[in-house]
């Protein structure tokens, strides 16, 4: 059988080698250590994790964060979420189909006579990402008592899937720093930190009236832990998206696919296909060009993407085509995903008919935007609890603006809980701002004139916070307002003979936005130096390489001259040259490695409708169809509660997490105002946790 582990790679390396012996349907496997069952099942290629009890349809993985239930496999004889569960030395994992049944001999629980552990503490936050480790950090630093709890077995978050390098403050949030490397230094630091307790692999599940918040730690033990005060910072959930084919094998939020790229170096396809043009998805898309996945394409439903261009043009200048004005209308395969069908879209976001177009894709990504895990939030306040939130979970944002947000928010609970602080400097406010802020208008790209010396360039045309490339020149030469970090970089022309072409402002810039261009010793040529960052397996010294400008329109081949790292610059970036004619020097931004996928013709029978198909899936957990759901919509049904007792969606293994705002989406298509529709109230918990965990004690009788 193939193996889909990722071999080489351009930032991150793993040595660890697939040792522990599991058995999938009795056949033999390995697994890395530490290694989720999703992540050992798909590097063996096995995409589809299970059928569906009740039309046995194909399930695979979705998001790989806990919060579907789509990867549900039987571990040992428990049903368990595949993508949270680690695999162990001979464990038997099958797959989850058809109703489980109760064994015919089973062993009485044991008789408990002790209550669940007590652990008070200052302060319990929720969560080990970005917004949680910074609070932890602020608050250790104040000798506060903290229990800083994650359910994951590493700290960091979504830190640890990102490796590109941040945007933001150097000075504030580490900017020019890979999100896999900013998550070490959290960890280091929070770690030197006595007052602080963590608890890894461990999961808040329930919040109750007494202030007391029931933590599940390492799949055995119910812990109450009763704190003065609670921090959520959870983060975020990637919403779902309804069309035809959603639930197949091979459709992924766009977190699972970082995870299993990223995390785990687990290639899961060889042809992407991806939705949404924000951040999540276009950072993706240039991790799948890492990993040596071909990127067929992306749409994005608004006329323009909402994420950073910088992001956008990585993605264009290497040659995947991106059509705003268009969505996925449909993914066709039978036990996986096999092609998609896209189309553009009118001013209200209605399929063109006759705009259809499909392409061959094994993956498609989806990233249509986030919302706050905030459900521990939300109780914590019904009960009157001291309950603070961060990151995400507070508000959708950058996770550079998370780092800062959990400092501002762990200073406030230090004050809160009467420690001897100064209050939240006025500048710290306006950093968290500035780093929350959307990005600016796009504005025509300025070239120095000049056709001698050596400088950079500058291929980023668009305001955003980002200073790296005026904090590491030796010479200070380029300058970012230190008011406002969102200013574009500029150049110290009266001084470009200063510029010693030591490339650190191209191998730090996050968008490799920056470009070296070099006319001296040479005659109606230039060598213009690029930041390379993708696997160097077919990129090579001698080779042609075709060259575009910012936008992605070609420039012509040219022969790689040379491949170099640069000084202090040793984790991944390198800088590559050509010589190429003066006109274009300045133009040249980087080059295509992705060949153009064929466009195929579409069969009409699968004709756009006005309405999403009535077959579309709504809810994953229990098969619950838009037509379904519409048809009570249009009889008058404006409490989502009676939808659940008709239908039971919302009511599967994930808890609505990834259907519910689905369904306010068709009360809002079908024109019911969404302040007239009755939420029903949601679970906080996502984890599976056995019923003998959950018993307190036992009196003489046994009861």
């Amino acid at each position: 059988m193939t193996d889909y582990r990722i071999k080489s790679h351009p930032i991150l390396i793993d040595e660890s080698d697939a040792t522990i012996p599991f058995y999938w349907q009795e056949k033999a496997f390995y697994a890395k250590p530490n290694e989720m069952i999703s992540s050992a099942l798909i590097a063996q290629g096995i995409q589809v994790f299970r059928h569906h009890v009740k039309d046995h349809s194909p399930q695979g993985i979705f998001c790989a964060n806990g919060q579907c239930s789509q990867c549900m496999v039987i571990a040992n004889g428990l049903p368990v979420k595949s993508c949270m569960t680690e695999v162990t030395a001979g464990m038997r994992v099958e797959p989850a189909d058809g109703l489980p049944s109760l064994p015919e001999d089973f062993e009485l629980l044991p008789k408990v006579d002790q209550f669940p552990r007590f652990v008070e503490c200052e302060v319990l936050i929720l969560g080990a990402g970005p917004a949680g480790l910074s609070a932890a950090i602020e608050l250790g630093k104040l000798g506060v008592d903290v229990l800083l709890i994650d359910d994951k077995n590493h700290l960091g978050g979504k830190l640890v899937l990102q490796t590109h390098r941040f945007f933001g403050s150097t000075e504030a949030v580490y900017a020019g720093t890979r999100g896999i490397d900013i998550a070490k230094i959290l960890e280091t630091q929070v770690r030197e930190l006595p007052s602080v307790q963590i608890w890894s692999n461990s999961t808040a599940i329930g919040v109750f009236e007494d202030h007391v918040v029931g933590v599940y730690r390492d799949q055995k033990e119910n812990i109450h832990v009763k704190p003065q005060v609670l921090l959520v910072a959870t983060g975020a959930r990637e919403r779902s998206l309804s069309f035809n084919g959603n639930t197949l094998p091979g459709v992924y939020g766009a977190g699972a696919f970082q995870t299993l790229v990223n995390r785990d170096m687990v290639r899961p396809c060889d042809n992407l296909f991806i939705i949404g043009g924000g951040n999540v998805g276009l950072i993706a898309g240039y991790h799948a060009i890492q990993a040596g996945i071909h990127v067929a394409g992306l749409v994005e439903a608004a006329p323009q993407c909402g994420g950073y261009k910088v992001h956008k043009d990585k993605l264009v200048r290497s040659g995947v085509p991106i059509y705003t004005s268009h969505t996925v209308i449909e993914a066709r395969g039978n036990e996986k995903v096999e092609a998609v069908v896209i189309a553009e879209v009118d001013q209200n976001f209605k399929p063109i008919p006759g705009t259809e177009k499909v392409y061959d894709c094994d993956t498609l990504l989806i990233a249509v935007g986030l919302e706050p895990v905030d459900e521990f939030l939300q109780v914590a306040r019904l009960t009157g609890m001291t309950v603070f939130a961060a990151g995400d979970a507070n508000e959708i944002a950058e996770a550079s603006a998370a780092i800062f947000s959990g400092k501002i928010v762990g200073n406030e609970i230090a004050k809160d809980l009467g420690k001897e602080v100064r209050e939240v400097p006025a500048d710290w406010l306006e950093t968290e701002e500035i780093l929350k802020s959307r990005p600016g208008i796009v504005v025509p790209e300025k070239y120095i004139e000049k056709l001698d010396g050596v400088f950079p360039v500058f291929h980023c045309n668009q305001e955003i916070p980002c200073n790296p490339c005026s904090t590491v020149c030796p010479r200070d030469l380029i300058f970012i307002s230190p008011e406002d970090i969102r200013h574009l970089p500029h150049f110290d022309e009266e001084r470009s003979d200063e510029c010693i072409a030591c490339g650190r402002c191209v191998a730090v810039c996050p968008g490799l936005a920056v470009s070296l261009v070099d006319f001296r010793k040479r005659s109606q040529t230039a060598l213009v130096s690029l930041p390379v960052e993708q696997n160097l397996v077919n990129i090579a010294v001698g080779a042609d390489i075709e060259l575009t400008d910012t936008d992605g329109a070609a420039l012509g081949s040219y022969k790689i001259e040379k491949i170099k790292t640069v000084t202090g610059y040793k984790d991944g970036t390198r800088l590559l040259s050509v010589e190429v004619p003066t006109a274009i020097a300045k133009l040249v931004a980087g080059f295509k490695l992705i060949q153009p996928s064929q466009v195929k013709p579409f069969e009409p029978e699968s004709a756009i409708q006005e309405n999403p198909h009535d077959n579309d899936y709504i809810c994953r957990c229990e098969r619950i169809t838009a037509g379904e759901i519409r048809k009570l919509i249009k009889l008058g049904v404006k409490d989502i509660n009676q939808i659940k007792a008709v239908t039971h969606a919302s009511m599967g293994s994930c808890g609505g997490k990834t259907c519910l705002n689905l369904i306010r989406r068709m009360f809002a298509a079908e024109g019911v105002p969404l302040a007239e529709v009755t939420d029903p109230p949601v679970r906080p918990a996502f984890v599976e946790v056995p019923v003998k965990d959950f018993i307190e004690y036992s009196d003489e009788t046994g009861n």
